[in-house]
């Protein structure tokens, strides 16, 4: 599928420069392309040319900005090492600044730009696949493509910045806090809305990449849906599903695909119950580090999803208990439905939407912790003890060290408290303190409600 150097000069032989209008295609199929949805299938049918200028002309996607290579490099300061941000099989990324000289009409922002590894695993159908998808979407759960660079063998895409990267990374990373469950929740949500709005086009698109790398979040972890190299058409009529390679990620892909080829919008609530399972476990979909059947996340825990007695064993240890039990029966619930070996038998994602979004309102049965927070203070040598409260449920003495403004916890007890968990060994280690503050996330979540999560 990875087109090399050599093959890109005869497909694009310097077809599109930034400060050069679009070559004027008149022919019948360009016109007829430019009154509806441009489709994936438009690829391989019209020139390289041909789509970037039905593209511009489109409604939507005369939104795009087409920047130039010298631009780009402006922005990034010469793709420096400073702004580097990370490198995918499309290619690396860097953070980037426009500021409101650059273009008119274009605010000023920050930007991440991905360059394309012309020797990398992606290719140029993988690049105009995202253009042609993200350039004509607009949903509040997929990243927004500001524009993109298509000069020489230049092909370079901008999308806006997500300030806490992917999922993957917020998920699984080794040091500082942990997801709370309400933001797993959040998250969920935000990745099942944006995979429901393209099974809902009128031309459905099957993403076939989902997988937490893929999932962006925004500062108040809004979940994003991001390259699109790999999205194909959906069947369409009287179709029941397409065939095509075997593509995507191990450990994701469902497995009715990687048998036969047969591709449908189900492949992907696979995938999402996949994701699902890592938000509620905390483990990869693959680890080879763990042993046995424990390697295989889906084998492993599928068995213990629908038992409510065994289910604490397969959520994530770093939650501490600090979870609803009926959201997480619930949610686990959806996961096993999700992952269902019969496509058939798999809920869609407008259907999975609707199972999650009552789950932020399951608080009343989460464990709340103490809070911990630091009063500095510029007298010295003062040691001081108190007891704090929370809602009746939870009682600790504070050490209070005002000479370095600091306090912890020496003693908890939970009141009403009605399950003990097994892994009770997580519980007991001591975490330092990597921020001033430690906070409880429901008890936030009562008292501001969603606007915790869904910013004015």
């Amino acid at each position: 599928m990875s087109l090399k150097k050599l093959a890109f000069t005869f497909l694009t032989p310097s077809c599109f420069k930034a400060n050069k209008p679009i070559a004027d295609q008149k022919s019948q199929t360009s016109k007829e392309i430019s009154l509806r949805r441009l489709s994936l299938s438009d690829l391989s049918n019209s020139s390289v040319c041909t789509v970037l200028s039905d593209l511009s002309n489109s409604l939507i996607g005369s939104n795009l900005h087409i920047f130039s290579h010298k631009e780009l490099k402006k922005i990034t300061q010469s793709f420096s090492k400073s702004n580097y941000l990370g490198e995918g099989g499309f290619g690396q990324v860097y953070k980037g600044f426009i500021d409101d000289k650059l273009r008119p009409g274009l605010e000023a922002q920050p930007v991440a730009v991905k360059v394309l590894d012309l020797d990398g695993k992606q290719g140029h159908r993988e690049w105009l696949a995202e253009v042609i998808v993200l350039g004509q979407l607009k949903h509040p759960n997929l990243v927004n493509l500001i524009g993109y660079c298509c000069e020489d063998d230049h092909r370079l895409l901008v999308y806006e910045y997500m300030e806490r990267g992917n999922l993957d990374h917020q998920l699984f990373k080794r040091y500082g806090g942990t997801l709370p469950w309400l933001t797993r929740i959040k998250i969920a949500i935000g990745a099942a809305k944006g995979l429901s709005c393209l099974h809902e086009e009128e031309k459905p698109v099957i993403y076939r990449d989902f997988k937490t790398s893929n999932i962006l979040l925004d500062l108040d972890y809004t979940a994003k849906l991001s390259d699109f190299g790999l999205a194909i058409d959906g069947p369409e009529g009287d179709e029941t599903h397409i065939t095509t390679h075997v593509m995507g990620t191990h450990g994701y892909a469902a497995p009715e695909y990687v048998k036969t080829g047969h591709l449908t919008a189900m492949s992907d609530v696979y995938g999402f119950g996949v994701v699902l399972l890592e938000l509620l476990t905390g483990r990869r979909s693959v680890d080879e580090s763990r042993h046995g059947r424990e390697q295989n996340l889906v084998e492993w825990s599928k068995p213990f999803l629908k038992d409510t007695h065994k289910l604490d064993r397969v959520m994530d240890p770093r939650l501490e208990g600090q979870y609803s039990t009926e959201g997480a029966r619930k949610a686990a619930a959806l996961a096993h439905q999700c992952l269902n070996h019969n496509p058939k038998c798999r809920p869609t994602m407008s259907s999975v939407v609707k199972t999650l979004e009552p789950l932020m309102d399951l608080t009343n049965d989460i464990p709340i912790g103490p809070f911990v927070y630091v009063v500095p203070t510029e007298e010295e040598n003062k040691v001081s003890v108190h007891r704090v409260e929370r809602e009746g449920q939870v009682e600790c003495d504070v050490v209070k060290n005002e000479s370095k403004g600091e306090e912890k916890v020496v003693e908890t007890r939970a009141k009403g408290l009605h399950r003990r968990r097994k892994a009770h060994r997580y519980r007991n280690r001591i975490k330092s303190l990597r921020s001033s503050t430690v906070y409880s996330d429901t008890a936030l979540y009562r008292i501001l409600g969603t606007d915790l999560y869904s910013p004015k």
